[in-house]
C-alpha cells in the first residue's frame, strides 16, 4: 500500500463553535506552530507540532510553511454558475438586472461545449479563491448541472448544485414547465445525488418565476428524496417583495409562499433575506432552514443590509454567499470585507472570528455538513487552505505589525483576495497551487 499519510506544519486556525453562542474565546482553536495530519483524504490529527511530531513515523512527508496560516476550505452557500460571464454588469437593481444581463447570459447553457467551458472556468475560480464547497445554481438547462458535476467529480470536490426550475415570468427561450422541471430534476437526482462527494439541490429560482404547480412539484421532490437540498431566493429587493405579494395575494408574505409549498426544512437554504421580519426569522429557525448572507451582491445591486444580529437572536443558521454574478468576486475573503462594512452601516460589529465562522463552520452548519467539512477536527474531510502572509507587499508589511491572531485574521479579510490563497486541498489532494 502506498503511504497516503501526510502532515502540514504552519500556524493553524479553525472555528469549533458560533461566537454568538459560546463567546469569541471558546469559538476557535489556534496553534501558532501547528500540525495537520491527513490520512486517505481525511484529517486524522490536528494540534501543536511539538506534541504531534513525536507520534509520527520518521519517514512521513511534512510540508512546512513559513509565514502562512492553514484554515478549513471556504464554503460558499450561494453562487450562480451561468452568471460567470456577466459578473460585474453595470447599472441595474435586481429585476432589471435579471432581464438585461442574466437571462440572456443563461440562455447559452443548453450547449454542452459552452456549459463545459464555463464549468471549468468556474471551478478553477472557486479553488483559486479557496472555496472547496459551494451551493450552486445551474441554469434551466440540465446540461449546466451535468457539466458542473462532471468537472467537480474529477477533482473529488464536495459540491451541491441544481437545475433552476422556472416556468413563468422569464423569456420564452428560458422557461421549462412544471412537469418538465420535475422530470429533469428527478433524472439529475438519480444520476448525481450522493455520487462521490456530490449532492443535489431542488432549485426553484424564486417565487415570481414559478407557478403554484411548479412549487408543488418542487415540494414533492423533497418529500420523495428526504435527504435532498433546496435552494432559492427570498426578500432580496423591495420591488421583488411587492411582486410576490401581487402574485400570491392569498399568502401572508414571501416566506409563507415557500412554507405553503413545503420548501422549508433542514437542508433548505434561502439566499439574501435582507428584508426578513422577526416572525420570518423565527419560522426559518424553527424549521431548521438557513440563510445565505451575500453582502457583496446586496451592496452591488443596491438591495439593502442583512440584519445578522436579528438572525443570531433567533439562532438561525447563516452561511456566507458570494452570489456571483450579483456579487463581484469569487473570494470569500473579499466577501467578508464587505460583510464587515454591512455590519458597520447598521452600528454592529463583525469580529474576525465570527467572520471565519461564517465562511467555514457556519456554512457547513447551514448545509448540515459540519460533521464532514468546515473545521479541521479528526474525521473531517481534508478540505483546507494555506494562506500566505506575504501574498502582496502591502499584506506582508501590514502583518508584520500584527500583535495577535485576531488582528492577523482581520487583516487577511480586509486586504486578502485570491492572491492570498497559496494552496487549496480537497479530500487531501492539492487542487490549486498559486
Amino acid at each position: 500500500m502506498p503511504l497516503t499519510r501526510k502532515a502540514y506544519r504552519a500556524a493553524i486556525l479553525h472555528s469549533i463553535a458560533d461566537p454568538a453562542e459560546v463567546g469569541i474565546e471558546a469559538s476557535y482553536e489556534y496553534f501558532e506552530d501547528g500540525l495537520l495530519v491527513v490520512d486517505d483524504g481525511k484529517i486524522s490529527a490536528v494540534g501543536h507540532a511539538s506534541e504531534l511530531l513525536p507520534t509520527l513515523p520518521t519517514d512521513i512527508e511534512i510540508n512546512h510553511y513559513q509565514d502562512a496560516l492553514i484554515t478549513p476550505g471556504f464554503i460558499d452557500t450561494h453562487i450562480h454558475l451561468p452568471q460567470t460571464g456577466m459578473v460585474g454588469a453595470y447599472g441595474e437593481q435586481l429585476l432589471d438586472w435579471l432581464n438585461t444581463y442574466t437571462f440572456p447570459c443563461e440562455s447559452q447553457f443548453g450547449d454542452k461545449a459552452h456549459a463545459d467551458e464555463v464549468a471549468d472556468i468556474f471551478i478553477k475560480e472557486l479553488l483559486r479563491n479557496g472555496t472547496t464547497t459551494a451551493l450552486v445554481f445551474g441554469s434551466v438547462h440540465p446540461q449546466s448541472v451535468n457539466s458542473f458535476f462532471e468537472a467537480a467529480e474529477k477533482l473529488d470536490l464536495r459540491m451541491i448544485a441544481g437545475k433552476v426550475m422556472m416556468d413563468r415570468n422569464a423569456p420564452d427561450y428560458l422557461v421549462d414547465t412544471a412537469e418538465s422541471s420535475y422530470v429533469d430534476s428527478k433524472a439529475l437526482i438519480e444520476r448525481w445525488h450522493g455520487k462521490g462527494r456530490l449532492h443535489y439541490a431542488v432549485t426553484p429560482r424564486f417565487a415570481p418565476t414559478s407557478t403554484p404547480e411548479q412549487l408543488t412539484l418542487a415540494g414533492q421532490l423533497l418529500t420523495e428524496y428526504p435527504d435532498m437540498y433546496m435552494q432559492t431566493h427570498i426578500s432580496e429587493n423591495l420591488k421583488e417583495i411587492e411582486w410576490v405579494k401581487e402574485l400570491f395575494p392569498e399568502r401572508k408574505g414571501y416566506l409563507d409562499v415557500y412554507d405553503h409549498y413545503q420548501l422549508l426544512g433542514e437542508r433548505s437554504v434561502f439566499a439574501h433575506g435582507v428584508h426578513l421580519c422577526d416572525d420570518e426569522c423565527a419560522r426559518l429557525a424553527e424549521t431548521g432552514s438557513a440563510i445565505s448572507f451575500c453582502p457583496t451582491s446586496n451592496l452591488f445591486l443596491g438591495s439593502g443590509l442583512f440584519n445578522l444580529p436579528m438572525a443570531e437572536k433567533h439562532k438561525l443558521n447563516v452561511g456566507l454567499g458570494t452570489d456571483v454574478g450579483g456579487g463581484t468576486s469569487f473570494s470569500l475573503l473579499q466577501t467578508l470585507n464587505e460583510a464587515y462594512k454591512v455590519m458597520q452601516l447598521q452600528g454592529a460589529r463583525l469580529s474576525p472570528f465570527k467572520s471565519l465562522y461564517l465562511a467555514t463552520l457556519g456554512g457547513a452548519r447551514a448545509l448540515r455538513l459540519e460533521d464532514r467539512i468546515g473545521n479541521l477536527r479528526p474525521g473531517s474531510d481534508a478540505d483546507f487552505l494555506v494562506l500566505d502572509y506575504n501574498a502582496t507587499p502591502l499584506l506582508s508589511y501590514r502583518l508584520k505589525q500584527s500583535k495577535n491572531i485576531a488582528e492577523t485574521l482581520f487583516v487577511l479579510m480586509t486586504l486578502g483576495d485570491d492572491r492570498t490563497v497559496a494552496q487549496t486541498y480537497a479530500a487531501g489532494a492539492l487542487v490549486h497551487q498559486r
